[in-house]
């Protein structure tokens, strides 16, 4: 059985650091470009195996250098990729600037992601725990992959990154929400309480605060939960971390809470190293066996 699936992005990062960002219509030299395996689906699903949940990822890759590095590293954290398509498109490129703050920037070109039409959905989700969809792929695919594991009888988690508008049924359909705090605010306007966001129909949320932790949002009201401190390193693929183990701890049957606490750690630990997939941490090491 496959305890979460994941429907989103693979993407090659080609991470350059650097003093400070460019300013419109400047140049700023950088450091030496470091091509590493990302993409919000392929973290999240990398994220959640590493802490040993049965992970697949559908999604689409290229058939290239970048598709093949992206196929390996997958593999080798234990992630299914029957499902994952390849098309005559390009692998999907981030190009991610990090300062010495651990700040990144990033400019994405989608590529093979963009073929990841609705229909690819359909029969992917039996046997399924937990679905986790995110937005760097069409929305039609997303809002059909909702709709698809709520037909099935599967929790639903939306990381609605980069924020985009979904309709209102989707997210009346969405068992968790999870965004950052900048994702919330576009949603409800900058003043209105993160609390707010269960108006919006989903049954729960939860905001990541970067270095501050989290809130978990229920009906019974608001959770803060506070992040380990660390320093910094870069923070590229940390919100997939958190996806990724949040999506891990809720198909073993979980509270909320109790998730989000260990998304917490995940999350904090992967800003320490470079890179995202890299950086994210394997059950043992959180364990200490």
């Amino acid at each position: 059985m496959t305890e979460v699936l994941v429907i989103g992005s693979a993407n090659a990062d080609l991470v350059v650091p650097a003093d400070r960002r460019p300013a419109g219509g400047e140049t700023v030299l950088g450091g030496d470009t470091a091509v590493l395996p990302g993409g919000k689906g392929a973290n999240t699903a990398v994220a959640a195996a590493k802490l040993g949940a049965d992970v697949a990822l559908l999604g689409a890759i290229g058939d290239d250098a970048h598709g093949r590095m992206l196929t390996e590293s997958l593999r080798a954290a234990g992630v299914r990729t029957d499902l994952l398509l390849v098309v005559e498109r390009p692998t999907g490129i981030a190009y991610i600037t990090v300062t010495p703050d651990g700040e990144n920037s990033i400019l994405v070109s989608p590529g093979a992601n963009s073929a990841l039409v609705p229909s690819v959905v359909d029969g992917a989700l039996a046997g399924v725990k937990v679905m986790v969809a995110s937005m760097e792929i069409p929305l039609p695919t997303v809002e059909r992959a909702v709709a698809a594991a709520v037909e099935a009888g599967v929790r639903t988690l939306l990381n609605l990154s980069p924020a985009a508008k979904v309709s209102a049924q989707t997210l009346a359909a969405l068992d968790v929400l999870l965004v950052n705090e900048h994702e919330a605010a576009w949603l409800l306007g900058s003043d209105a309480a993160p609390a707010k966001l269960l108006g919006l129909g989903p049954r729960s949320a939860v905001v990541t605060l970067g270095a501050r932790g989290a809130l978990v949002i229920t009906e019974d009201g608001t959770t803060e939960i506070a992040s380990p401190r660390v320093e910094a390193v870069d923070t590229t693929g940390a919100g997939d971390a958190f996806a990724g183990a949040l999506a891990a701890s809720l198909a073993t049957g979980v509270t909320l809470e109790t998730a989000a606490r260990k998304a917490v750690r995940v999350a904090a630990i992967s800003v320490t190293r470079r890179g995202a997939q890299p950086s994210y941490p394997s059950e043992a090491e959180l364990t200490g066996r």
